[in-house]
């Protein structure tokens, strides 16, 4: 497999996340999306909505969507699964999934921050008055249903799922913009719990060939 991403991209840190998990090896290329490369008659052909990560699996196809991709891996490679088999449980999984890839990352995503302050012309302090805004809602959802869902030191129980791929780059993310989320005790302590597992660490963007400090 191969897999165009980029260190920093939460999308991308997901797939790289599943992929570590399931012991999945693949070809990495680095896509820079803060000079443009996302933008590149290249990249295009390879996802025409200019976005990253893209798949291309070891049949030659091409998948892009982050959320996508990891439901192909699922599916794909069954050993050290990352859903539960009973249907309740895989819903509540999925639900934090898209609690975060669908209601947070979206709206905050650098694509967005960029049309604000290149085409809105709105100041620094409103662009990080906004993206604060929309992690603060969405982490207060996100707390209370893990409170209410959630058991064990990862999202739910003793084993790492596509929440927990999810989670982790939405909080890593949120940190580097400077967010306080010391309210959300659930949250940082599934964090902190999945920062200390070797496979999460080499996921990490630090440990990307493309990181720039």
């Amino acid at each position: 497999m191969q897999l165009y991403n980029f260190f920093n991209s939460s999308t991308s840190y997901r797939v790289r996340i599943a992929l570590a998990l399931k012991g999945l090896s693949y070809e990495h290329h680095g896509v820079n999306i803060r000079i443009g490369e996302q933008a590149t008659e290249s990249h295009i052909k390879l996802n025409p909505a200019k976005g990253v990560p893209v798949l291309i699996t070891d049949d030659g196809q091409t998948l892009t969507q982050s959320m996508a991709i990891l439901d192909y891996l699922e599916l794909t490679y069954p050993d050290s699964p990352l859903l539960p088999k009973d249907t309740l449980e895989r819903a509540r999984v999925l639900e934090i999934c898209h609690m975060i890839a669908s209601d947070m990352h979206p709206v905050n995503n650098l694509r967005i921050l960029g049309y604000l302050k290149q085409q809105l012309e709105v100041t620094d302090e409103q662009k990080t008055a906004w993206y604060q805004h929309w992690i603060q809602e969405g982490f207060e959802a996100l707390e209370s249903r893990l409170n209410e869902y959630g058991y064990g030191d990862y999202c739910f129980g003793d084993q790492a799922t596509l929440a927990d791929c999810c989670l982790v780059p939405q909080v890593a993310n949120a940190l580097r913009f400077g967010c306080d989320l010391s309210s959300f005790t659930k949250v940082l302590s599934i964090y902190e719990h999945c920062k200390k597992n070797t496979v999460f660490q080499q996921a990490a963007p630090n440990q990307q060939p493309d990181f720039i400090a």
